[in-house]
């Protein structure tokens, strides 16, 4: 795949959607649930991508407002679009310099994001900086290495054609998204009372075409690396993966999808 049709087709808001972002909705609404802001808060949404938890929040958590920011124009495109709110606004960001002023925020929040801040220290701190004093800041990443299973039976078959692959799998490169390295990172930001749980959320697919379909969007690392075989290498991964996943007897898919979520105070002087 050339540089420039992965640029254009990971800002696609319509690849995202049927790859995780119906997942990511699910998980949305357990994370607030689990955060319990009262209402009339202001949120930031940092990485907002197609706006999937932005709009959770308008629907569940009856914010003053969200504003929500991505470094992409394609994904605020699909987020304009889906999320029509007098109470929203989307812009145009980069998560390592908010251009917000500090404190502005009750609670700042990011949805599978913070493995794709190139410099997560960075974009911590600034997420501690536009919070409130005694605000929260949190977020949900996917647990790529365990129970994040539509992509760990994608990567396992990738391992096992393909040894040499190894270091493209998702447990493997976001070391982040896991339990100790969330809490450090939290910790070290200068939170408190940081707390990291795990929401699994059940992932149903119809049939096979419903699970690989997806990965064929050229969206994030997975699809990313299958659009890159040839097409005889494509069809041995698809049938490596159709011959481990667990069929039920009425040909549907039932897997599990867990997100470590971690959340912090900011301290109140």
């Amino acid at each position: 795949m050339s540089e420039s049709r992965s640029r254009s087709v990971w800002g696609s808001g319509a690849a995202y959607e049927p790859y995780v972002g119906r997942w990511s909705r699910l998980v949305a609404r357990e994370f607030l649930a689990w955060l319990a802001i009262s209402p009339s808060a202001r949120w930031l949404d940092v990485g907002c991508g197609t706006g999937a938890l932005s709009q959770t929040i308008l629907a569940q958590a009856s914010p003053e407002g969200v504003h929500g920011i991505d470094p992409s124009e394609g994904y605020l495109a699909s987020a304009r679009q889906q999320v029509r709110d007098p109470r929203v606004s989307f812009e145009r960001a980069d998560a390592r310099q908010l251009p917000m002023t500090s404190a502005a925020y009750d609670v700042t929040v990011s949805g599978l994001v913070l493995n794709f801040i190139p410099d997560l220290n960075a974009g911590i701190s600034e997420m501690v900086r536009v919070t409130k004093l005694g605000g929260t800041v949190a977020a949900y990443v996917w647990d790529y290495a365990g129970k994040m299973e539509l992509m760990r039976y994608f990567w396992d078959a990738v391992v096992a054609l393909k040894p040499e692959a190894r270091e493209r799998d998702e447990g493997r490169r976001f070391p982040s998204c896991q339990t100790d390295p969330l809490r450090k990172l939290f910790l070290e930001g200068g939170l408190h009372e940081v707390e990291v749980r795990a929401i699994d959320v059940p992932t149903h697919f119809r049939d096979f075409d419903d699970y690989w379909s997806p990965f064929l969007g050229g969206q994030f690392p997975a699809p990313d690396y299958a659009m890159s075989l040839s097409e005889g290498d494509r069809v041995a991964l698809r049938e490596r993966i159709r011959a481990t996943l667990p069929f039920s007897e009425d040909g549907t898919i039932r897997l599990i999808a867990r997100a470590w979520a971690v959340r912090g105070q900011r301290a109140d002087h």
